[in-house]
C-alpha cells in the first residue's frame, strides 16, 4: 500500500495529463483541399491526385515553368494521394498522411510558395486476363502529369506554416490542351494503326506507331528493298534527323559533341549526301498504361507488345515503305530504355532480326540492378557494410562519381506519381516489364518503396521470365550462341549516370565463359569519364557500321545494289 502523500502526488499528475489531453488540441499541419469543379468533367473521376509545391513565385513562373512541369528527380517537394469515385464538385484533401517527395507533408518548412495541384485521370482497363483494373492512358511520349486533358489548378502563391489550423484550397480549373502531333515531311512519315492484339488484351482501343525516315530519292527507286534500323528512344526522329539549318547552333553542337555525335542538321546533310547508304529508319512510338515506351517484350502486366510490335507493326511497315522482310536485313539500336529494348528483342526473337547495336542499356543482368544482386541482397537502398553501417545506393551520379539522387529519394517520387506501379516512371515501368500480376490485377513489385525490401519471389519470377536477359542467354546459349554470332555491339561509358555500364561488364564475362575469349561479340567503353550519353562514333558513322554489317551477312544473291545507288 502507498503511503498517503504519495497517492495524492500521483492522483494530481494523472489529472494533469488527463487536462492536457482534453484541453489542447493535436498539433496543426500544412495541409491543402481540392476541389474538382463541375466545369472541369461530368463525371466521378478516379485517379491520382498530385500537389507541387516550389519557392518560385507566381510571378517568376507565370509564361514560364509552372510547377507542375518541374516534377522530378531534381524536382520540387511534391504531395500525392490516389482519389476514386470523385464526383464534380468534391473536394479532397492532401495532408501528412499523403505520399510525399523528398519527405513527407509534415516536414515541409514553413516559408512562401508557389503551389499547383494536378489530377491524372485513369481509364478501367477489363483485361483479358480477367482483371479489371485503372490505369493512367496516354498515346503521347509524355510523363503522366502532362497528359493533354488533365485538370490543373492556376499557380498560386501562398504562405505555408504548420502552425496554419485551415487547409489551402486549390481548385482544379484548368486542363492541359492537346498535343499537336507533327505533321509528315519530305523525310518523316509518321504511321500510327489500331493493334488488334494490344486492344483485345487490355478491352479498350489501343494503337502503335512510328516515326519513318526515307532515304534519298526513295520514290525514284519503286523497284527497290531497303534494311530497317529500329531505333529505339524515348522522343525524336531517327537519328535526331533534323533539316532545317536553323537548329544547327553553337549550343547543340556542344551539346552533340559532349555525346561525341552530331546534331540532327549535320546528320541531315550526311543522310542526303552522296555515297550515304540508302536505308530507312524507323523510331517506333509504343507508349502503353505504365509508361511512354512499351520495352518490347510481351510481358504479364504490360501486355503482348513484342507480338504487336513484330506481327502488326513490322509487317505494316515492311509492306508500306519496301523493307527488306528478312533477318538480314532487320537490324535493332537503342540507347538506354532503348538499348534493353534492341538486346531483348535480339535475343527474344533471335531469328527475325540480324543485328543489335546496344548503346548504355537498362539494367540487362540483375547480378547489377544497378548497384544492386537482387539474388543476394536483400534490399535496394541501402548497402550493409557491417553490423554498425549501412550506406544509401544512389540511382544517379556525376561523371566524377559524385551520387546525385539515392534510389530511396526516387523511389518516394515514383510513391508520389502513383500507387500500384502506377508512376509512369523509370523504377515502376521496370518492375511491370520484369514482375509477375498480383491477386488484384496490378503489378508486384519487386521492392517495397518505404522500405527497400526485396520480394524474392519477383526474382525468381524475373528469371524465370527472361526479363534478366544476361541470366537469360546464358539459359538458351545452346541455341542462342551459334545465331547471335557476330550480332551484338555493345557499348557504354565507363562513367554511367545510372551504373548501367556494370551489367554490361557483367554481360561480357557471361558472354567469355559460355561463349569462349573468341566468341564473335563486340563490347567497347567510353573511357575517361564518359557518362550516360557516350557513343562512340555519330549517328552517320553507325549507319555505315550497320551497312557495312548488312552487306556482309546477306544471303548470296541479295540484291544489295537496290539500296547502295
Amino acid at each position: 500500500m502507498a503511503r498517503p502523500g504519495k497517492s495524492r502526488f500521483w492522483i494530481s499528475w494523472g489529472l494533469a495529463l488527463l487536462a492536457l489531453g482534453q484541453g489542447v488540441p493535436a498539433a496543426a499541419q500544412i495541409s491543402f483541399s481540392v476541389t474538382l469543379p463541375p466545369t472541369a468533367t461530368k463525371e466521378p473521376v478516379t485517379g491520382r491526385l498530385i500537389v507541387v509545391t516550389t519557392r518560385r513565385s507566381a510571378d517568376e513562373v507565370a509564361g514560364k515553368v509552372e510547377p507542375r512541369q518541374m516534377i522530378g528527380m531534381n524536382g520540387p517537394p511534391a504531395f500525392g494521394v490516389d482519389v476514386e469515385n470523385l464526383r464534380p464538385g468534391a473536394s479532397v484533401t492532401v495532408d501528412a498522411k499523403s505520399d510525399g517527395f523528398p519527405f513527407g507533408l509534415d516536414q515541409l518548412p514553413a516559408g512562401d510558395y508557389s503551389i499547383q495541384a494536378v489530377l491524372i485521370p485513369y481509364t478501367q482497363a477489363k483485361r483479358s486476363d480477367g482483371h479489371t483494373i485503372w490505369v493512367p492512358m496516354s498515346d503521347q511520349r509524355v510523363i503522366a502529369p502532362m497528359f493533354p486533358g488533365n485538370p490543373y489548378s492556376k499557380p498560386t502563391d501562398v504562405r505555408l506554416d504548420p502552425a496554419a489550423k485551415a487547409p489551402i484550397e486549390l481548385a482544379l480549373t484548368e486542363k492541359i490542351g492537346p498535343i499537336a502531333r507533327d505533321p509528315d515531311t519530305p523525310w518523316i512519315k509518321r504511321v500510327r494503326i489500331k493493334s488488334k492484339i494490344l486492344s483485345d488484351f487490355w478491352g479498350m482501343p489501343m494503337t502503335i506507331g512510328a516515326e519513318v525516315l526515307i532515304p534519298k530519292d526513295f520514290a525514284k527507286h519503286p523497284e527497290a528493298r531497303y534494311p530497317a534500323i529500329y531505333t529505339y528512344g524515348h522522343f525524336g526522329s531517327p537519328f535526331n534527323f533534323d533539316p532545317d539549318p536553323a537548329n544547327d547552333t553553337e549550343g547543340a553542337r556542344r551539346g552533340a559533341a559532349d555525346a561525341n555525335v552530331k546534331t540532327g542538321y549535320q546528320f541531315s546533310q550526311e543522310w542526303d549526301g552522296q555515297n550515304f547508304p540508302r536505308m530507312v529508319g524507323v523510331t517506333l512510338e509504343t507508349p502503353g498504361p505504365y509508361f511512354f515506351e512499351s520495352y518490347a517484350l510481351n510481358s504479364a502486366n504490360n501486355g503482348p507488345w513484342g507480338d504487336a510490335i513484330t506481327k502488326e507493326l513490322m509487317p505494316y511497315l515492311e509492306k508500306t515503305f519496301r523493307l527488306i522482310d528478312q533477318p538480314y536485313g532487320r537490324i535493332v539500336e537503342g540507347a538506354s530504355t532503348g538499348g534493353w529494348e534492341a538486346l531483348a528483342l535480339q535475343l527474344h526473337y533471335p531469328d527475325l532480326f540480324g543485328g543489335a547495336w546496344v548503346f548504355n542499356p537498362d539494367p540487362i543482368d540483375f547480378t547489377r540492378y544497378q548497384l544492386t544482386d537482387i539474388y543476394k541482397e536483400d534490399n535496394m537502398f541501402t548497402l550493409k557494410i557491417n553490423d554498425w553501417i549501412t550506406q544509401e545506393k544512389p540511382f544517379r551520379r556525376s561523371r566524377e562519381g559524385h551520387p546525385l539522387v539515392d534510389l530511396r529519394t526516387l523511389a518516394a517520387l515514383e510513391g508520389v506519381l502513383g500507387s500500384k506501379g502506377r508512376s509512369y516512371y523509370q523504377l515502376g515501368i521496370w518492375q511491370t516489364t520484369h514482375g509477375p500480376v498480383g491477386a488484384d490485377g496490378y503489378p508486384v513489385m519487386l521492392y517495397d518503396y518505404k522500405t527497400g525490401v526485396i520480394n524474392k519471389d519477383v526474382v525468381k519470377y524475373m528469371r524465370e521470365n527472361g526479363f534478366d536477359l544476361s541470366g537469360y542467354a546464358r539459359d538458351n546459349w545452346a541455341t542462342l550462341g551459334p545465331k547471335l554470332r557476330g550480332k551484338l555491339n555493345f557499348f557504354a561509358g565507363e562513367m554511367d549516370d545510372f551504373y548501367l555500364n556494370l551489367a554490361v561488364y557483367r554481360f561480357q564475362d557471361m558472354v567469355a565463359e559460355v561463349g569462349g575469349k573468341d566468341y564473335p561479340i563486340r563490347f567497347e567503353y567510353g573511357r575517361p569519364k564518359k557518362g550516360h550519353n557516350w557513343h562512340h562514333t555519330d549517328w552517320a558513322g553507325v549507319v555505315r557500321e550497320v551497312a557495312d554489317h548488312v552487306r556482309k551477312t546477306a544471303p548470296a544473291g541479295a540484291p544489295v545494289d537496290q539500296w547502295n545507288y
